[in-house]
C-alpha cells in the first residue's frame, strides 16, 4: 500500500456528514489528518447514512460517508441537481454480526434462522417464525426463553444493509427494539442472555459474541477478516465515502488529499485500528484512481 506523504498548501475544513457506523473511523482519520495538518479541521457528523446523499446533493456536507449503497433515487436526485453521478469510494470493510450475551450456548445461526428470528415476513424461505430460543433447541434464560430482538432505526445504513441481505428486503417485525447506534445494540444485548441483535462487528465487546453463520447448520461461517474478504461470510458489506467530483475536474486540494490519506497505508492501519476490515491493495489502487479520472 502507497505511503501518505505530506503536501505543502493544505488548509480548510471538511464536514463529513452520514454513517453513525463509521463515526469512530472519520473520527481517527480526522484527528490524524489534523496532526498532519494543524491549518485543516474536520467536522463530523454522524446521524445516519441516509443523511449523507442530501447534504452532499444541497451542499452542507464536503464528504457523505455510508454503510451501505447509495440507492437509485438517491443518485438521480444528486444527478438532477448537478448534471452527473456523485463518486462513490470503497474505503473499508465491514460485517454486520449478529451478537448475542457471551454465555449464550447456540452455535451459530442458518440464513433462514436469522430472517424468522427478526422478520416479519420471512421471505428467505422459512416458514414459521422463532420466537424463543427453545426453538432453536436452547434454553438460554430462566424466564420463559423469549428472544428479545435488538436493531438499528430506519436512517442507519447498517438497518438497510441488513434488511436486504438478512430479510430478504422483508420488513422487520414490530417486536425488534430499534437502537439509535451499534454501540447502543451490543449494550443491550451484552446486559441480557436472552438477547439478540445486528451491529456492526467493530462495536463488538467482551460481553458479546459474534455468531457464525450459514447456509445450512453444517456450513456456518465464523465471523473472520479472511472470511470477509473473500466474501464468504453472508454479511460482509463495504464502507463509502462518497464526494461531488465533476468529470474532468480535479477535487479541491483538501478534499483530495484527505481520501488520499484514507487510501493509503496510514488511513487503512486507522481501519483496522477501529475493529474494520482494510481493503486489499488492488482495490485500493483503484479507489485513488477514481480521485483524478472522471466518475463512472
Amino acid at each position: 500500500m502507497p505511503d501518505y506523504e505530506r503536501q505543502p498548501g493544505v488548509a480548510g475544513k471538511i464536514v463529513s456528514v452520514g454513517s453513525d457506523t463509521m463515526a469512530n473511523m472519520m473520527e481517527f482519520w480526522a484527528s490524524e489528518f489534523e496532526t498532519l495538518y494543524p491549518q485543516t479541521s474536520i467536522q463530523v457528523d454522524a446521524t445516519g447514512s441516509s443523511t449523507a446523499p442530501p447534504a452532499l446533493t444541497e451542499g452542507v456536507a464536503s464528504i457523505g460517508a455510508m454503510s451501505r449503497p447509495m440507492k437509485d433515487s438517491e443518485i438521480r436526485a444528486f444527478e438532477r441537481e448537478f448534471g452527473y453521478r456523485p463518486t462513490v469510494l470503497q474505503v473499508a470493510l465491514d460485517a454486520i454480526a449478529l451478537f448475542v450475551e457471551r454465555q449464550n450456548p447456540i452455535p451459530g445461526l442458518t440464513l433462514a434462522q436469522v430472517d424468522a428470528i427478526f422478520s416479519a415476513t420471512r421471505y428467505c424461505g422459512h416458514g414459521q417464525g422463532i420466537m424463543r430460543w427453545s426453538q432453536l433447541g436452547y434454553n438460554v434464560d430462566m424466564d420463559d426463553n423469549t428472544i428479545k430482538v435488538f436493531g438499528r432505526n430506519s436512517v442507519s445504513g447498517t438497518y438497510g444493509s441488513f434488511k436486504v441481505l438478512a430479510l430478504c428486503d422483508g420488513d422487520f417485525r414490530n417486536t425488534v427494539r430499534e437502537q439509535p447506534s451499534s454501540a447502543s445494540v451490543v449494550m443491550s444485548v451484552s446486559a441480557n442472555k436472552s438477547a439478540i441483535g445486528y451491529a456492526a462487528f467493530g462495536y463488538k465487546t467482551a460481553g458479546v459474541k459474534a455468531l457464525p453463520i450459514g447456509h445450512t447448520e453444517q456450513e456456518l461461517v465464523p465471523l473472520t477478516i479472511e472470511n470477509v474478504r473473500a466474501e464468504r461470510y453472508p454479511f460482509s458489506r463495504f464502507l463509502y465515502l462518497i464526494v461531488n467530483k465533476p468529470p474532468g475536474q480535479e477535487l479541491p486540494t483538501l478534499e483530495r488529499e484527505f481520501l488520499l490519506f484514507v487510501l493509503s497505508k496510514q488511513g487503512q492501519a486507522l481501519v483496522e485500528r477501529d475493529g474494520y476490515f482494510a481493503i486489499g491493495e488492488d482495490l485500493l489502487i483503484r479507489q485513488r484512481r477514481l480521485l483524478s479520472s472522471a466518475p463512472k
